[in-house]
């Protein structure tokens, strides 16, 4: 089961036709862009006329849901770009509806989506998201629909906030196997005992999982990343096929992140600790960090079903394990099926 558009080969021509919907073309029709005459632009381009950004963007008021995308299939999005209010990131939840299912496939605060689950935003430049100064929310995920596509955004804060927002998708014909993406976001604060959280409750397959957003708080001082990650496939129940040497291994660091005494963040293609709240302290309690993996390369297949947790673990002395049960724990699991 391949995403659709997944590895494009960038030289070749085919039947794909390329469409976009922001708020100067809201239904993404060809030749439908650049003629609003009213819009947030509207004053500002007063004296130039339809054609000079009189509609870049909405005004999302505290309860409303904006729909930024209503768009018939088949096709694919390739890319999603987003900026707002910054203090709110956590407030807005975004929802991705395929195929008119009664559930949205993605259902989850904007910031977790986008690996910004704390207050302060985080950079990050990898393969399939990317926050760049200062906001700009980048998502490449690839995500086919068949008959329909329905993106929304809900403001829950106190506040109305503009939302800048253009997603890019081409009109194409789909593989039979062309499967959907999904997401599942889960907090728990305090984590409690067992210190374990579940990052993905068991999902049927076939599927392929992708990626892993790991936001934590320890709640105790010291190390705090001895637990491992592990992976339920296909009926496993007591013990997982995949399980993980510690959390910072399994984000592609080593020896507690500690280098000379401090964090050291990094962002790359497929992996990064990419925030440390606050940056210059280290083995303190009330510090917090964010985290991301992308099973791109490395893509996690299911068959049957698929459950997976991380462990909560640091020490309580040099030679003993110590769970962490007052940790605030928040992640986003990516994946794909059909």
């Amino acid at each position: 089961m391949t995403p659709a558009g997944s590895t494009p080969d960038l030289w070749r021509l085919d039947a794909a036709r390329t469409r976009s919907v922001s708020p100067e073309n809201p239904t993404g029709v060809r030749g439908g862009g650049a003629q609003a005459t009213e819009g947030t632009g509207a004053h500002a381009s007063r004296l130039l006329g339809p054609g000079w950004k009189v509609s870049p963007s909405i005004s999302l008021a505290p309860g409303e849901t904006a729909v930024l995308a209503d768009v018939s299939g088949p096709g694919v999005f390739r890319h999603f770009w987003l900026t707002t209010d910054r203090s709110v990131l956590r407030q807005l939840t975004l929802r991705m509806h395929w195929d008119d299912h009664p559930h949205p496939a993605v259902d989850l605060p904007l910031g977790h989506f986008f690996c910004n689950g704390w207050e302060e935003l985080a950079l990050l430049g990898s393969e399939m998201l990317v926050v760049a100064p200062a906001g700009g929310l980048n998502s490449y995920w690839p995500m086919p629909f068949r008959a329909r596509a329905r993106i929304t955004l809900h403001n829950g804060s106190d506040r109305t906030v503009p939302v800048y927002y253009q997603l890019t998708y081409t009109e194409e014909d789909l593989p039979a196997d062309a499967a959907y993406l999904h997401t599942e976001w889960r907090r728990s604060a305090p984590l409690g005992t067992p210190a374990v959280h579940t990052i993905l409750d068991t999902t049927p397959g076939p599927g392929r999982y992708v990626g892993t957003y790991l936001a934590i708080q320890p709640g105790a001082d010291g190390w705090w990343g001895e637990g491992e990650l592990k992976f339920y496939l296909d009926g496993d129940t007591t013990h997982p096929t995949l399980c993980g040497t510690g959390t910072e291994d399994y984000f592609g660091g080593a020896w507690n992140f500690d280098l000379a005494g401090v964090y050291r963040t990094y962002s790359t293609p497929y992996l990064g600790l990419h925030q440390v709240l606050p940056p210059n302290e280290i083995y303190q309690a009330h510090q917090r960090f964010g985290m991301y993996r992308w099973h791109v390369r490395d893509p996690l297949c299911f068959q049957e079903d698929l459950r997976v947790t991380i462990q909560a673990l640091g020490w309580s002395d040099p030679e003993t394990y110590l769970p962490l049960e007052h940790a605030d724990i928040a992640t986003t699991a990516w994946w794909y099926r059909g």
